[in-house]
């Protein structure tokens, strides 16, 4: 409780600094962490990568990333652990009214209820999640809670509310002035259909690295915009939404959650890291699985974001306008992922 007592006082702080932080430029995709320190030996006929490992680092999707990444490097650099950081993190976008597909003023279901789902993985393979869990306006520090406090790994729905309440977490309406009139003006045609790149079925997915060399990651929406209600997303599952381990890297994904749940990518992207490919190979060849496997994958966005242990990123998605935030060697950059339809129309 003293962490998450800090981590709160620091999202106070942070307040004043924000709009400053949303003004941040775009960066070049070759900005990527370990791409000065990396050098290539033969060994036994096959090319072999000599990397620095880099550390600590902060890595989050979308352009929210930048504040979030904030808030994860006030832990990385007093040498705090990894999962800290993105549990802190993703919290400065919990709770943020203005985002309206995360947390607090997150856009509700087509019954004008707000939902919420997340999950968050150490560097020991621990993890928890919930999935559709209601009032509550930090579901990352639930599904911590998850994790630390009960044999489980998943808890949904009314009985994910009734243990939040029981650890001490407050009820809250999560439902702002702002959505609820979207919401209302929304249900003039209840046309429901998923919008590439708008910010109405959007995560924010974080993985970091502290100073011991730790990964961990976490995972926080509040899914597709006038879902139906009880629709859970990639976000609270293992695998889909983001996975990590310690030994290799991890991911995190964001876009259309059901295209992820199709083909577990976070976790299949860690296991091409495994096997010895670049954290930009493996997102890359996550895409194509997809593209390979749904015959409408046009239709829909999907984005991947992966480190391993030496601290190269890999970002790639279908179409273009997905981005990630970086912080790693002191800045805090915004950059702009490569997709696979620039060069396959």
């Amino acid at each position: 409780m003293i962490v998450r007592d800090k981590i709160m006082q620091k999202l106070k702080s942070m307040n004043s600094r924000r709009n400053f932080l949303k003004k941040t430029g775009l960066v070049s995709l070759g900005v990527v962490a370990a791409a000065s320190c990396k050098n290539i030996a033969k060994e036994e006929g096959k090319t072999k990568r000599l990397v620095t490992p880099v550390k600590p680092l902060a890595l989050s999707t979308w352009r929210n990333g930048i504040p979030a990444n904030e808030a994860a490097w006030e832990v990385l650099k007093n040498g705090g652990r990894a999962l800290d950081a993105v549990e802190a993190g993703v919290m400065v976008v919990e709770g943020d009214p203005n985002d309206m597909s995360v947390g607090y003023g997150g856009r509700p279901d087509r019954d004008g209820i707000v939902t919420l789902d997340a999950c968050i993985m150490d560097e020991h393979g621990n993890c928890g999640s919930v999935a559709a869990i209601e009032n509550i306006k930090h579901p990352i520090s639930v599904a911590r809670k998850v994790m630390e406090e009960t044999p489980h790994v998943m808890l949904a729905g009314d009985g994910a509310l009734q243990f939040a309440l029981e650890q001490g977490f407050k009820k809250e309406n999560l439902l702002t002035d702002k959505a609820r009139k979207e919401w209302e003006e929304w249900r003039k045609t209840s046309d429901y259909k998923p919008l590439i790149n708008i910010e109405n079925h959007d995560t924010i997915g974080m993985l970091a690295i502290d100073q011991k060399g730790d990964i961990s990651g976490s995972c926080t929406t509040s899914g597709l915009a006038y879902k139906m209600h009880g629709r859970v997303g990639d976000s609270p599952i293992i695998g889909a939404g983001m996975f990590c381990d310690n030994e290799v890297g991890g991911a995190v994904a964001t876009g259309m959650g059901e295209m992820m749940m199709k083909t577990l990518g976070s976790f299949l992207i860690v296991e091409f890291m495994r096997q010895g490919r670049t954290p930009q190979e493996a997102v890359e060849e996550a895409i194509r699985r997809i593209v390979k496997k749904v015959p409408d994958y046009q239709k829909f966005q999907t984005g991947y974001l992966a480190v391993n242990k030496e601290g190269e990123v890999g970002a790639y998605c279908i179409h273009k306008g997905f981005n990630y935030a970086l912080y790693v060697n002191g800045e805090n950059k915004l950059i702009d992922s490569d997709y696979y339809l620039k060069g396959n129309k």
